[in-house]
């Protein structure tokens, strides 16, 4: 079957590139390898989860929220939300298709695609002359290699398998990863009547929602050192000296982190207050595990009976680009930075690797759709 463009994951990011290239007329069709958009807001993500930026700054192009909707938006609205948005751009993919390669034809310059339908077991082909990957940096949950962890006596799961602390009730937790997941399952644990310890091993910036909103708006107006002051006094007013419980704040701002790493801040829920009082025990990093006991770097040992992987995603797109090389690197990110990331050569797009959550998502959508892509079919109808 021959396309005109091919985007590859019915994420956000796959949805708004469809979307975008839709209101150019631009034909494409969406292959997603799960049988749901969004799959990983609808299957993979815990039942507390909230937008962690404002609403103005986690919509999809060409659609705000509702007036009604929340300011920071709770998992169930956003799934509502993307139905919406589904529904008004008409967006149907080709689900249960795993795109098991994709290769440039430097000849023909166009794109073979090689993909399994998953229900069938049959093996479908696709011709495309511009290919979008849109798989997302969340595509696989990352589990890192520590002795003995084979070996584990109790649970093991990724935090995109966490559902809620209710399932944890009397038991002994260990969240390894300090991110906002990790935090925020955290919190869940403790509210749940888990007894809970969370492995943190990096520094790294706490905020609140309320001082992150006011951050966002004011980079509208003021240079992002200034910005960054304002946001660490803040955060320093509202939280205090928190090396004691031992959370350490970085070098570098939280804004100025965010641009140059890609890294985020951790937008408090509660969890803060939980560690100040004891509810919450903070660990050090893991060196081995033997059975249920974890064995911490201070020498310290603890039994516990689950394990939590914040750990993480990867992005799994050089397993069937095979043509990576045009647009992204050996760690599966952008050869090239911000902003000019989301074009390679020989008509790959990508979407959704910025590393700047939705509000990346529809920067890049947007970029890809006003690229040349009307222009090059308007001049191939004229030489036709």
């Amino acid at each position: 079957m021959e396309e005109v463009v091919v985007i590859v994951g019915a994420g956000p990011s796959g949805l708004a590139t469809f979307a975008c290239l839709k209101q150019l007329n631009i034909p494409s069709i969406i292959l997603e390898r799960e049988d749901c958009y969004a799959s990983l807001w609808k299957k993979r993500a815990y039942d507390r989860l909230k937008l962690h930026l404002a609403k103005q700054f986690c919509s999809l192009p060409h659609m705000p929220y509702p007036p009604n909707t929340p300011t920071f938006v709770p998992r169930v609205e956003f799934i509502k939300y993307i139905d919406c948005y589904v529904e008004k751009f008409d967006i149907n993919p080709k689900y249960n298709r795993s795109v098991e390669s994709s290769i440039y034809d430097n000849q023909a310059k166009k794109w073979n695609i090689e993909v399994r339908n998953l229900v069938t077991g049959r093996v479908e082909h696709f011709v495309a002359k511009f290919l979008v990957v849109a798989t997302g940096e969340n595509n696989k949950g990352y589990i890192p290699k520590i002795t003995g962890l084979e070996g584990f006596g109790g649970d093991i799961l990724h935090s995109s398998e966490f559902k809620s602390g209710k399932e944890f009730v009397g038991k002994k937790v260990l969240v390894i990863g300090c991110g906002n997941s990790g935090m925020e399952i955290s919190y869940d644990l403790s509210n749940h009547g888990a007894s809970t310890c969370i492995v943190i091993r990096s520094p790294f910036h706490i905020v609140n929602k309320e001082i992150i909103w006011l951050g966002m708006n004011l980079l509208s107006y003021l240079p992002l050192w200034l910005v960054d002051y304002i946001t660490l006094s803040l955060a320093r007013l509202t939280y205090g000296n928190l090396t004691k419980y031992g959370l350490h704040r970085p070098a570098g701002g939280p804004f100025e982190l965010k641009v140059k790493l890609g890294r985020s801040p951790v937008i408090d829920v509660g969890t803060v207050e939980r560690i100040k009082q004891g509810k919450i025990k903070v660990c050090p990093e893991i060196t081995k595990i033997e059975k249920s006991n974890v064995e911490f770097n201070n020498g310290e040992v603890q039994q516990f009976d689950a394990l939590v992987f914040a750990t993480g995603y990867q992005s799994t797109a050089n397993e069937w680009l095979k043509d990576y090389d045009f647009i992204l690197g050996k760690d599966e990110m952008p050869k090239n930075k911000f902003p000019s990331h989301w074009k390679g050569t020989n008509a790959v797009y990508c979407t959704g690797l910025s590393q700047r959550g939705l509000a990346g998502v529809s920067f890049d959508a947007q970029k890809v759709a006003d690229d040349k892509i009307a222009l090059i079919l308007k001049s191939n109808k004229r030489k036709n």
